[in-house]
Parts: C-alpha cells; sequence; structure tokens
C-alpha cells in the first residue's frame, strides 16, 4: 500500500507550508498571526503518526486505492487527489475559501499585475451563486452597465453552475478586443440580462484625487478603487498634494471598493486614526482577539467622511468601520457587503496552493460586520436612473407596445426631462411624443419608435448624466457635511 501513503502525505501537506500571497477580497495577515513553516510536516514518519492518531485518513487513502485499480476507466491519481482536495474545501461552503491547481494559481498571481486583459469586475461566490461584487472604474464591465449584486447564470451561453471563482474569472477573461456575452440577473427585473462586453486593457489605478469646492472652503477628494500594492504610497502623495492646499475637510470614496490587501489598508490608516482604539482586531477560531492599533496621537487638522455603497466590501468596510467608531467621522451613502473574514493563501509544493478563511476581522468596537454590512451615518439613495436598466433590444419599441423594456426607456426618459407621462412599460401617445423630442434634439431620425440608434444615445445620455458629479446625491451631501 505504498500509494496509500502517498496520498495521506498529499493531503496533509495541503495544510501546510509556508508564504503568501494576495488578490482583491484576499487580505495578508499581519505579521506574526501565523508561521506556516514551524507546522511543516517534514517527513513520512510525521505523517504515518498522524495518520494513526486519524484513521479518517486511512479512509480516503482506501477510496483512492479502490478508484484508481477498479474504476471502469483510467483515472490519474493527481485527478483524483485534485478532486479530493476540493471537496473538502466545497465542503467548508465558505465562498472565499477555494482550492487552486497550478495554472488557477499562476491566474491568480497575475491578477497582481499593474494590468489585465479582461473586463475589470470583481467575482464571488455568494451561497453558491456567481455574483459581480463591483467592476472596476472606467473598466469595460462598467461602461456595459454592469452594477453591484448582478448574479451571472452564463458565460458565452455556457451555465456557471459548479464553477468556482477561479474557473469563472478564467472563461471571462481573453484578448483584448474579443467579446464575452454574459446572461445575469439583477433585481427588478422579471428576465435575466444579457450582455455583451468587449474584453481590454484593464489597468488597476486605485487612487484618484481631486479638489471641490464647498460654501468657498477647499474640500479634499480621494477616490480609492481597490487596496493593492501602491495603494497607500499613492493616497499619501495624492493627500499631501491637497493638504499644500490648505484643507478644510477631506472626502473619501470607497464606493465600488470591493477590498483588497491588509497591509494598504493599515497604511492608510496609520496616517488618519490615532491610537485610542485598535482599528481591527482579528479573531481567531478559539475566540481570541489580537488588536492592531496605530501609534498616532493627534487626528487630521480637518474632519473627514467617508462615501461608502453595497459595493464596499472587505479591506474598504475595516476603513470606514475604523473612521468611524476611533474619530466619529460620518460615513455617507448606503450599507456596506458585509465581509467580516480574513483569507491567506497557501502556497503548496506542487505550486498549486489553498485560499483559506482563517479569521474574522472584528471592528473597533467590537463588531463583527459579516453578513450585515456597515450602515451610514447619513443614508442617501442615489437618483432612480443611477440604477437604470440597460435596453435589451429584440425589436424596436413603438406604440401599444407594453413590456419591461418600455419602462427602461421611460425611466430614462424621465430621467433626461423629457416627459412620457408614464412609467408603467405602455407605450402610449405620450411616450412617443417624449421618443420624437429626444430624437429632433439629438439629431435623430423622428420616428417615434425607439431602434437601436435611440437606445444607445438614450444609454449614453444616461452615462453622461451620471458621471456629473452634480448628479451624484452621495457626493453632494458628502460636501455639505464641511458646512
Amino acid at each position: 500500500m505504498k500509494n496509500k501513503w502517498l496520498v495521506i502525505i498529499s493531503i496533509c501537506s495541503l495544510l501546510l507550508g509556508a508564504g503568501g500571497t494576495y488578490a482583491s477580497l484576499l487580505w495578508i495577515l499581519p505579521p506574526g498571526t501565523i508561521d506556516f513553516s514551524k507546522e511543516k510536516v517534514e517527513s513520512e514518519h510525521e505523517v504515518a503518526m498522524e495518520k494513526e492518531s486519524n484513521p479518517g485518513l486511512d479512509k480516503v487513502a482506501d477510496a483512492l486505492e479502490l478508484i484508481r485499480k477498479s474504476y471502469v476507466e483510467d483515472v490519474s491519481e493527481n485527478r483524483l487527489i485534485q478532486g479530493a482536495i476540493q471537496g473538502m474545501v466545497g465542503t467548508l461552503q465558505d465562498p472565499y475559501s477555494v482550492y487552486m491547481d497550478e495554472e488557477a494559481s499562476e491566474r491568480f498571481n497575475d491578477s497582481l499585475d499593474s494590468s489585465f486583459d479582461g473586463i475589470g469586475a470583481q467575482i464571488a461566490i455568494q451561497e453558491g451563486k456567481l455574483i459581480i461584487i463591483s467592476p472596476i472604474k472606467n473598466s469595460p464591465a462598467e461602461k456595459a452597465g454592469l452594477k453591484a449584486r448582478d448574479r451571472i447564470i452564463s458565460i458565452d451561453g455556457e451555465s456557471v453552475e459548479g464553477l468556482d471563482v477561479y474557473e469563472a474569472s478564467k472563461k471571462i477573461r481573453g484578448e483584448k478586443g474579443t467579446i464575452v456575452k454574459l446572461e445575469i440577473i439583477r433585481s427588478g427585473l422579471s428576465k435575466p440580462l444579457v450582455v455583451d462586453i468587449k474584453r481590454d486593457k484593464v489597468p488597476v489605478l486605485t487612487v484618484f484625487s481631486d479638489m471641490k469646492k464647498s460654501s468657498e472652503k477647499n474640500i479634499g477628494y480621494i477616490q480609492i478603487t481597490s487596496f493593492s500594492q501602491g495603494t497607500a504610497k499613492d493616497f499619501s502623495t495624492e493627500l499631501r498634494k491637497l493638504e499644500e492646499q490648505n484643507l478644510s475637510g477631506l472626502i473619501i470614496d470607497v464606493r465600488g471598493n470591493p477590498g483588497g490587501m491588509l497591509s494598504s489598508v493599515e497604511d492608510i490608516l496609520f496616517q488618519l486614526v490615532t491610537d485610542k482604539k485598535p482599528y481591527v482586531q482579528i479573531e481567531e477560531r478559539s475566540g481570541k482577539r489580537i488588536p492592531y492599533s496605530t501609534a498616532l496621537k493627534e487626528k487630521k487638522p480637518y474632519p473627514i467622511t467617508v462615501l461608502i455603497d453595497e459595493g464596499s466590501a472587505s479591506a474598504s468596510e475595516i476603513l470606514a468601520a475604523a473612521l468611524n467608531e476611533i474619530e466619529n467621522y460620518s460615513l455617507v451613502g448606503k450599507k456596506t457587503f458585509g465581509k467580516g473574514t480574513v483569507q491567506q493563501a497557501v502556497p503548496l509544493d506542487d505550486h498549486s496552493n489553498i485560499k483559506l478563511t482563517m479569521f474574522k476581522w472584528i471592528t473597533p468596537n467590537g463588531n463583527w460586520i459579516h453578513g450585515k454590512g456597515i450602515k451610514p451615518t447619513i443614508d442617501v439613495e442615489q437618483p432612480a436612473y443611477f440604477h437604470v436598466h440597460s435596453l435589451q433590444l429584440e425589436e424596436a419599441l413603438a406604440l401599444d407596445m407594453n413590456n419591461e423594456n418600455v419602462t427602461i426607456a421611460q425611466e430614462m426618459l424621465v430621467a433626461l426631462g423629457y416627459g412620457p407621462g408614464r412609467q408603467d412599460g405602455y407605450f402610449d401617445v405620450q411616450t412617443e411624443r417624449a421618443v420624437k423630442a429626444f430624437q429632433s434634439i439629438n439629431q435623430i431620425p423622428v420616428t417615434g419608435r425607439i431602434d437601436e440608434k435611440t437606445a444607445m444615445e438614450l444609454q449614453e445620455k444616461i452615462i453622461s448624466a451620471i458621471q456629473n458629479e452634480k448628479n451624484d446625491l452621495q457626493l453632494q451631501v458628502a460636501l455639505k457635511t464641511f458646512r
């Protein structure tokens, strides 16, 4: 039964190793939290001792030997071991724990690059469903209208059922210029949407800054789109530039930010919150909590407001909770995503790895926000057209039609100042007049029908309206917090 021992060695080694990597929604743990190298099994003798104390490993080895020798078709031992590992991780029913073979692990590490070819959307599995956490700023996904919490049900016509995050990511990514077709389910729509997205180079630029005015005061604005390796350094640089302009306040925008490296958000918090409370607490499965604090004695000489929404997750929530619970800074927007666990990617000897949830993170006041999110101190809903769906035309919309696409078109017309008279999905005479007015103003053939050209122009005008910061009610309210 020599192979039997090989199985035991392989399975045990999966839980051991040294080092770690990172990606969005995955955190590097603070130094000293766990040292895998000290726990590594160094000999077959030690594995055999483990086997004696855990007879369950004997059963696994027996099952592998039985299938390998007696199954009706030849199956490689490696494939069986991979399946066993995936089964163990899948049994955890944790969307953030996953086994990655060598190929998936390489793709995982590639995601750390400063740019990549794809659509630019952060995805995760929740309750067995593949969902979009957030599209990246200015990415093809954002331009195509994908939104936080959209549920992907097929990729290029193939169901995503049974896929893990990395298998789905492999199907979605591809060469620049190629098209991927995603079928999504969105809250508020009775039918799935099919969205064609042209893949492009997605730069991972994570920090954007600007100076804004509120009652003649200089209000600095910094948007953080994710927490990657260079984010804290870029944040410091942009903040310093803003502070040189006599700041009266600072807005930090983490809306749609799906998270990233713990060390990155730590380095930012070291500049912003004092040592009155720990900025985060890491909870082991024993219940023991390890607090982490800054050494800062005095906070910034100006107030800070944080913009949050349902796409703010993980490290974004650490930032928001620390700024609010330690310094009592305002949180403006909508309730956050709610991810309160910590993962570590543990590389294995065969270049695969296991990304495993190992800890919970707790807010300064002792709250675990997992599955609940963080509520804003000032709840602000964006205008309805910020959430309007894309038109999916199979035929032109015209008089006396009654369907969901007509409802969407009517919502767009209302948002753009053309009065269709109703928003119930019935294409009446008043809706036709509104369409003709829109077509006339935008130099489109005036037919009163919504064909592809009219639909495209409607959607482009809506995107322009959303990108106009005067229409961003959450930002406008945040600016008013400094008066």
